[in-house]
């Protein structure tokens, strides 16, 4: 697992003001969702810092889950007079990875339970919690043997239908292949809807905005560097799924 540095480790400023939610494509609301990633933090034992409104962070990691009292339990290492202060704070935000993946989420009713050989902090399991894709580590190249691809018409000629190679894929965007042969398509072009097939049995439709543009060679062709313009919270989360799976397949190759 990669080291994080401190900035890393700080929770993501979340406040916003009015009814809409800008962060809510990143928003674990499904109970069963939100037990697996917990799940996963106490199999992985990888730290969990509680950061505190006054700055402080105490490191832990979580040592069991009580899904029928949806109540977690986390060690406590040192003594009583060192914890006071995170067991009396009222707002507590936890913020741990899952190599390339940060979760975020509010705890609360912390309490220290003594036992005989170690003691635990105590609290409720949260009920939502944020999980964001770090953006040094989201981007994958495709598979070359998937072929998958992004079926759309020509923004500047609607009748024409384009197949263009997904060369990489983000929660931000993508790379798609313009071949020499296809007419050009400029830098600020929006398509509202598009196909993109990654795989038999994974596809999403989305909108994109053409940012920017590289060669690959004269042979090759140019780069479309692509926004996502229109990714609904299932399609988001979809694609991030699907990125990670992209990543572990690589990392289980590399050590064959």
């Amino acid at each position: 697992m990669a080291t994080q540095s401190f900035l890393d480790t700080l929770p993501a400023a979340l406040d916003f003001e009015g009814e809409v939610d800008p962060w809510a494509a990143f928003l674990v609301t499904s109970p069963p969702e939100v037990m697996s990633l917990l799940r996963q933090l106490r199999d992985s034992s990888v730290p969990v810092n509680f950061n505190q409104p006054d700055g402080r962070v105490y490191a832990t990691t979580l040592w069991s889950i009580d899904s029928e009292r949806w109540s977690l339990s986390f060690n406590a290492a040192d003594s009583v007079s060192g914890l006071r202060p995170l067991l009396e704070s009222d707002k507590v935000v936890a913020v741990a990875y899952l190599e390339n993946v940060k979760l975020q989420f509010e705890l609360h009713g912390l309490r220290l339970s003594r036992g005989i050989r170690a003691s635990a902090i105590q609290c409720a399991a949260p009920r939502q919690l944020y999980r964001f894709q770090r953006r040094d580590y989201y981007r994958v190249r495709t598979d070359d043997r998937q072929s998958p691809r992004a079926l759309l018409r020509h923004p500047a000629m609607p009748q024409m239908s384009l197949a263009l190679r997904v060369l990489d894929l983000s929660v931000g965007g993508c790379g798609l292949l313009l071949r020499p042969e296809t007419p050009h398509i400029r830098n600020g072009s929006a398509v509202a809807q598009v196909r993109f097939e990654l795989e038999s049995e994974a596809s999403f439709q989305a909108g994109f905005v053409v940012r920017h543009q590289s060669e690959l060679g004269e042979q090759d062709g140019i780069r479309l560097g692509c926004e996502w313009q229109s990714l609904d919270m299932p399609t988001r989360r979809e694609l991030q799924r699907y990125i990670e799976l992209m990543q572990k397949r690589k990392r289980l190759l590399s050590l064959t």
